[in-house]
């Protein structure tokens, strides 16, 4: 039980942070969450977990929904998901979790050296923004940061960002969530953890939101990737700790 104690704290910690930087929680999370489970395990639990928590955030933030962006970078998103998810049951999962981490290192230093500079503000973004999302997402669990750079090329206000992010996270989400349920990604002795993800998710959310209403977005945005930098790293470290060990 204090295993999930801790885990469940982490998460809050991940939805907060993830909802004031706009990326979304899975940035965090999916490195946490591997901390206390399997690749694939981790996989399943985010998908569902992000379900509740794009949900909370689209209640919260309902009336900042671009619905023009959301349908152009949310439908590569959904249909590459299912590719990215699809082929997580063939490739090593253990190997997908360093490509991660180190994904996830370069793309932290690349957003914190380039604060100000974004990608075009084209129909043509949307569409590979959301697929390159869309199929991280599917594959090792997380494709927030890249929808994140790619939203941010259109300079939304913080409302309009975190919904739009969210409602085509929602999709993302829902899609890659019985690709892994129905491979056994979820098994079922973890369903206890269901109404606690559920209640993690909007009070982490809401907090985000008042967080969000009273600090500077681009502070805490380099507080949230120093975290994935740190979080990362380690996360290398474990895994090279544990070959040399095999």
């Amino acid at each position: 039980m204090e295993k999930y104690t801790t885990f469940l704290l982490l998460a809050l910690v991940s939805e907060i942070l993830g909802t004031v930087s706009g990326f979304g929680s899975s940035i965090l999370f999916v490195p946490v969450a591997s901390m206390f489970f399997d690749m694939r395990t981790v996989l399943g639990i985010t998908a569902v977990f992000h379900v509740f928590s794009n949900i909370s955030k689209i209640t919260l933030f309902r009336k900042g929904i671009d619905r023009r962006i959301a349908v152009k970078l949310g439908i590569p998103a959904v249909l590459f998901v299912l590719l990215g998810a699809g082929l997580s049951t063939v490739l090593p999962l253990r190997q997908m979790e360093l490509f991660m981490s180190v994904a996830l290192i370069l793309l932290s230093v690349y957003l914190l050296l380039n604060t100000k500079r974004t990608p075009g503000r084209t129909d043509t973004e949307l569409y590979i923004g959301g697929a390159v999302s869309g199929f991280l997402a599917g594959l090792v669990g997380t494709g927030g940061a890249v929808r994140g750079l790619t939203l941010a090329a259109f300079g939304l206000s913080k409302d309009v960002f975190v919904a739009t992010s969210a409602l085509i996270d929602l999709g993302v989400d829902a899609s890659r969530a019985v690709v892994y349920v129905g491979n056994g990604y979820f098994p079922i002795e973890y369903l206890i953890l269901v109404p606690m993800l559920m209640l993690v998710a909007v009070v982490g959310s809401y907090l985000g939101k008042l967080v969000l209403q009273r600090t500077s977005e681009r502070m805490f945005r380099y507080l949230v990737l120093g975290v994935i930098i740190g979080i990362s790293v380690f996360q290398m470290v474990r895994y090279l700790t544990a070959q040399q060990g095999a």
